[in-house]
């Protein structure tokens, strides 16, 4: 590999040609962002499988740089107890929590630089800084030294740069274009964010949530019955990604093309395939239904409560009434014994707080397990692990 070096280029908007695929690819994913979903799936479901792919993403993107940790290895940790975590697992936890914080502000928070340090902040949080970990030794702040991108032909601006590209590219982000660009622009502004490195570390990790957090903001809005998984794009082939940011470093319209191309592509094939997910007869025949085979066969739920369970999954919400029929003659405290046991197993939540109306609970019980292996039959895993 050639010395890396560093080539200034104009941050700008590109304009592909009407004819061009990346045209089509705009407008395929313009009507997505505009389509009514209209899901089936409850809404106290679809939240759990939200979180699931929040926690997939979150293992993706640490996958990206390097951490080892398999989902089985992670899904353990959310059902067991413990005081200490290693390092690994605190990263993955790190990006769900900055996920969450994006969701939960980014309606009412313009993208700045307080934006993005917080971010960046929450990422590095209580790890330590290289060469012993994946911290940063000035979480939230601009680095004050040069940097080389290992496997990067391309060298970041001098650190005292960073600043003025970092507001240039802050104002992109911001400036009122048309909305037909917001795609073109998430994408560049992804490449343009790695391009600058701004941080001493945690920049592959905050730049994915970045662009989640400019996805959300232009209209893909995941508090309607959507999922968006961006990270699935980069993290299922690695050298993929890679390849393709090398392509934009070369500050070409033809390699900008390129990159927003592979992004948009990755993007729209994801949005497709996590959109079945809200019809509650796909997610309840292909996921839900397998899901309590699972459970039964490894033994984390009795023959009963797989019944119960599963009438739950049939009906969405269900009351002590629609199971008496799995208990013969006996007494509706029975009934109640085993609707309360499974509660208490965390397999079944109340539709309200206070109602006597159930709901399949999944996403912190060891039903997550058997969810984890369907998904994963079915293809909706951003990385490759045996469950």
């Amino acid at each position: 590999m050639s010395e890396a070096e560093f080539l200034h280029y104009d941050l700008k908007l590109i304009e592909p040609s009407f004819g061009s695929s990346l045209t089509d690819l705009i407008i395929e994913l313009d009507y997505l962002r505009k389509k009514p979903l209209g899901g089936s799936t409850h809404p106290k479901v679809f939240f759990q499988l939200k979180h699931i792919f929040h926690t997939l993403e979150s293992i993706g993107s640490a996958r990206i740089e390097g951490n080892n940790t398999t989902i089985a290895e992670y899904i353990e940790t959310k059902l067991t107890e413990t005081q200490k975590v290693p390092p690994s697992i605190k990263e993955i936890r790190n990006i769900e929590k900055a996920m969450a914080f994006i969701e939960e502000n980014i309606k009412d928070c313009p993208i700045n630089r307080a934006f993005l340090s917080e971010m960046h902040r929450m990422i590095v949080d209580g790890l330590l800084p290289p060469p012993n970990g994946e911290g940063d030794a000035t979480p939230g702040e601009y680095r004050k030294v040069n940097l080389k991108i290992n496997k990067s032909t391309h060298k970041p601006p001098e650190w005292l740069k960073v600043g003025d590209y970092m507001n240039e590219l802050i104002d992109f982000v911001n400036r009122e274009d048309s909305p037909k660009y917001d795609l073109l622009k998430a994408a560049i502004a992804h490449h343009r964010f790695v391009w600058i490195h701004p941080f001493g570390n945690g920049n592959g990790r905050t730049v994915r949530l970045f662009t989640y957090a400019m996805l959300v903001k232009t209209g893909f809005n995941v508090n309607v019955g959507r999922i968006i998984n961006p990270t699935a794009v980069f993290c299922s082939n690695r050298n993929d990604y890679y390849t393709n940011l090398s392509q934009a470093d070369k500050g070409t319209d033809e390699g900008i093309i390129t990159w927003v191309e592979y992004v948009l592509k990755g993007l729209k094939e994801e949005i497709e395939k996590i959109d079945r997910l809200s019809d509650y007869n796909f997610l309840r025949k292909e996921i839900l239904i397998p899901t309590i085979g699972h459970s039964l066969e490894r033994k984390y739920i009795t023959d009963v409560e797989s019944k119960i369970l599963k009438k739950a999954i049939d009906m969405q919400v269900i009351q002590a009434a629609d199971v008496k029929e799995f208990f013969g003659g006996k007494a509706d405290a029975e009934v109640s014994r085993q609707i309360r046991k499974l509660i208490d197993k965390k397999m079944l939540v109340p539709e309200k707080e206070g109602t006597r109306k159930y709901v399949l609970r999944f996403d912190n019980s060891y039903l997550l397990r058997s969810v984890i292996k369907s998904l994963g039959e079915k293809g909706f895993l951003p990385v490759r692990d045996e469950v």
